[in-house]
């Protein structure tokens, strides 16, 4: 029953939050969803078509390490989005413990492991967009 009402809070915060995904596009390409971006972000040309790399060997490396940074940038952003969850879950035990020091330990444990998770994946999914921003 727990697992219901978490399950089905979390999918209502989650449709709730994200009303921006179900809007029109503002621009011609949208390359995310969710703010997770797709794989071929930064590959488009002018017409949405994905340009084809170059007849070069760094060519063909840029378009191949482009992608895999768009993948890492996608991993990162549904470990914040994970991040987050469990923030939530550990708030909700920490209400639900009733006082029992053994559950509020847990709670604030998984709150504090959430929290330290959300950093790493903060700071590593601006490091992709570093070097994303580099090659072009």
């Amino acid at each position: 029953m727990m697992k219901r009402i978490y399950l089905s809070m979390m999918l209502a915060i989650t449709m709730l939050g994200s009303g921006a995904a179900f809007a029109a596009p503002a621009a011609a390409c949208t390359d995310t969803m969710f703010a997770i971006p797709a794989w071929y972000r930064g590959l488009q040309d002018g017409n949405c078509n994905i340009k084809a790399p170059d007849n070069t060997d760094t060519g063909a490396r840029n378009f191949a390490l482009k992608i895999g940074l768009n993948i890492i940038q996608a991993l990162m952003v549904i470990v914040a989005y994970v991040t987050i969850f469990f923030i939530i879950k550990g708030g909700f035990d920490y209400m639900t413990s009733a006082g029992s020091s053994d559950g509020m330990a847990n709670a604030r444990r998984t709150i504090t492991n959430a929290v330290i998770g959300l950093v790493i994946a903060i700071l590593s999914a601006s490091i992709v967009n570093a070097v994303a921003g580099v090659i072009k």
